[in-house]
C-alpha cells in the first residue's frame, strides 16, 4: 500500500475543511502525500476561489490509497457529487479508512455509511432532513467530531477536531503530541484573550 491520501475535490468545495489535516500529513516528516481526486481532471475551484487542477479522475485512481477525505460544500444539498460512491465503497469494502465532514457526512447518512457506526454531523435535525434514507439516528454523537469502525465524522465547525481524528487514526504522532498540537491550533499563543 501506498501512503497516498486522496482528497475528493469538486467545484465548491469547502477549502478550509480539510486544511489543517493536509498540511499535516503532507508534511515531509510524515510519510503521507496529500493528492486530489475528482470526477475528472478538468481544474476544480472551491468556496474560497482556488483553482485545483485534480491529480486523478475517478477512472485513474490508484487502489491502494491509505485514506479517503471528503470535505463539504453546498452543492451536498444540492444532490451532487454522487460520482464518488464507488470510490466510497471501494473503501469501505476494502477496510480504508474515510473521512467526512459538513455536509458530506449528509451524503455518507444518505448512503448507508452511517447507519452501524457512531457518527456525527451538522446536528441530527439536519442529517435526517438532508438524508432521508438515514437510519442511523441511534448512533449519532452531538460531538465535534468522531472516529469509528474507520469512519471519521465532524461537524462544519470542527476542522480541527476533524484533523485531531485523522491524525489519531494514522497514528503520525503520539497521542499526547497530537492533544498538544490541537491545543495549541484551538487556543494560539493567547487562550485566554478572546475578544
Amino acid at each position: 500500500m501506498t501512503n497516498e491520501i486522496l482528497v475528493y475535490i469538486f467545484d465548491d468545495y469547502a477549502d478550509w475543511e480539510p486544511v489543517f489535516i493536509c498540511s499535516e500529513l503532507n508534511n515531509q516528516l510524515t510519510s503521507f502525500q496529500i493528492k486530489t481526486i475528482s470526477i475528472n481532471k478538468s481544474p476544480k475551484q472551491s468556496m474560497g476561489g482556488f483553482r485545483v487542477l485534480p491529480d486523478y479522475s475517478l477512472s485513474d485512481y490508484p487502489k491502494d490509497f491509505c485514506l479517503l477525505i471528503i470535505p463539504g460544500g453546498n452543492s451536498w444539498l444540492e444532490g451532487k457529487n454522487a460520482e464518488i460512491l464507488p470510490v466510497v465503497d471501494f473503501a469501505v469494502s476494502h477496510q480504508i479508512p474515510v473521512a467526512a465532514i459538513c455536509a458530506a457526512t449528509n451524503f455518507l447518512a444518505e448512503n448507508g455509511y452511517l447507519d452501524q457506526v457512531q457518527h456525527t454531523g451538522n446536528t441530527l435535525a439536519f442529517m435526517k432532513q438532508a438524508a432521508p434514507h438515514y437510519q442511523g439516528e441511534k448512533f449519532y454523537l452531538e460531538k465535534q467530531a468522531v472516529r469509528d469502525k474507520g469512519i471519521i465524522t465532524a461537524n462544519g465547525t470542527a476542522a480541527l477536531e476533524f484533523a485531531k481524528e485523522i491524525m489519531l487514526l494514522l497514528s503520525i504522532k503520539d497521542p499526547a503530541s497530537i492533544d498538544e498540537w490541537y491545543r495549541f491550533n484551538k487556543l494560539g499563543f493567547y487562550p485566554a484573550a478572546i475578544d
